[in-house]
């Protein structure tokens, strides 16, 4: 009986430890998505926001700052799902499967914004150093591959984090791995801003404004707070944490 104890107790403090890994990490990658994308918007700003860029002096190196971080906020996207997946698919696969999917939607829509605007640096680039350029063609191209960034920009971290919400607030909400109170505000959040991501769609309201500002912001406290509270806290006591995770045939 000694060693039937020792043995079970080893067991739990053995998935205990993975479930402590598992959390700190999935908040490490929701952290990083803040603090890779907020200074990006910044560091973005002379390429977004100057019609003319790429006919001008431009401010490449900033600019490719800004993209580097862009990819890091997607690769931080992807990281988080494939952390969580392995625990949170024994609630339900799935809702899992379709968090880890909206996930990596997500990171492609921002993957395509990256790459409009590598593609008006190099435009700008080779075009500074080239004879018989025509100016108002580059600035037509110019503001196309910005429009498309504007696109990516919505339909990605403006769309996506929405659906993300409603999956995963629903699994941590039936779990109870993290408090309740954190996932309601995942699940209040993704409506408002769906509802803001609607009224952009059809030029209601600008995306950059009051209201898609303060529709974002509980999306955002709820990647947050949740963040800070797998790195802190990590999980509660759960029936799916209590259990091994179930061992497929061939392994």
């Amino acid at each position: 009986m000694t060693t039937t104890t020792a043995i079970t107790a080893t067991s739990q403090r053995t998935r205990w430890d993975a479930n402590r890994k598992t959390a700190f990490v999935a908040g490490t990658f929701y952290l990083l998505t803040f603090v890779a994308s907020i200074p990006a918007v910044f560091l973005l700003a002379p390429v977004l926001d100057n019609p003319d860029y790429i006919v001008s002096a431009g401010s490449d190196t900033r600019v490719l700052w800004g993209t580097l971080l862009d990819l890091v906020n997607a690769l931080a996207c992807i990281g988080t799902a494939v952390a969580l997946f392995p625990l949170v698919k024994r609630q339900q696969e799935a809702l899992a499967l379709g968090f880890v999917t909206t996930r990596v939607y997500e990171a492609a829509v921002i993957m395509i914004g990256i790459v409009s605007l590598l593609a008006i640096v190099t435009l700008r680039q080779e075009a500074a150093g080239a004879a018989g350029t025509d100016p108002a063609a580059l600035v037509t191209t110019g503001r196309s591959l910005v429009a498309v960034r504007d696109w990516t920009f919505l339909l990605g971290p403006g769309f996506a984090p929405a659906l993300n919400a409603v999956l995963l607030g629903t699994l941590l909400y039936r779990s109870r791995l993290v408090p309740r109170a954190i996932s309601t505000i995942g699940l209040i959040g993704a409506p408002l801003l769906l509802v803001a991501f609607t009224a952009n769609l059809f030029g209601i309201t600008e995306q950059v404004s009051g209201w898609s500002l303060l529709a974002t912001l509980p999306i955002a406290a709820w990647e947050f707070t949740l963040g800070a509270w797998l790195v802190f806290r990590g999980f509660q006591p759960s029936p799916i944490t209590a259990r091994p995770e179930p061992v497929t045939a061939g392994t």
